[in-house]
């Protein structure tokens, strides 16, 4: 699998354990993303990366059982330094209604670092 996709899965494994299941480490997740993070959320909230660092705090293990499936997942640019990518992410809640999501992330390397720069979530129908 691409590196890129690779990034993507397993920051998204680790999201779903914090939130649905209360397990990870919260510094190695955050490492995951650059200090300058920004994120349009779909309901069209821009958050930096301290509104998401106080978000992962208050919301450890708050959506049990939640299951994060990622499809679709496509480069649209790519050079030496990063990459644009779009994915589309269900996310499975027990006794909810699933959020579907289409969602273009810039990640960007630094050393042998990946880092999630900037993150735009749009709603979507079934698709």
């Amino acid at each position: 699998m691409n590196r890129f996709f690779n990034e993507l899965v397993d920051t998204h494994v680790k999201i779903e354990n914090w939130l649905g299941q209360g397990k990870g480490d919260l510094e190695v997740l955050l490492s995951r993303f650059d200090r300058n993070f920004s994120m349009i959320s779909i309901n069209g909230t821009k958050l930096d990366f301290l509104t998401l660092e106080a978000f992962f705090q208050n919301n450890c293990g708050t959506k049990d059982g939640l299951k994060i499936i990622m499809d679709k997942m496509e480069i649209l640019a790519e050079w030496s330094q990063g990459a644009l990518v779009s994915y589309v992410e269900r996310q499975v809640l027990p006794n909810h209604i699933e959020s579907l999501r289409h969602s273009t992330v810039l990640l960007t390397l630094e050393g042998d670092e990946m880092l999630w720069r900037h993150l735009h979530e749009t709603p979507a129908s079934e698709s």
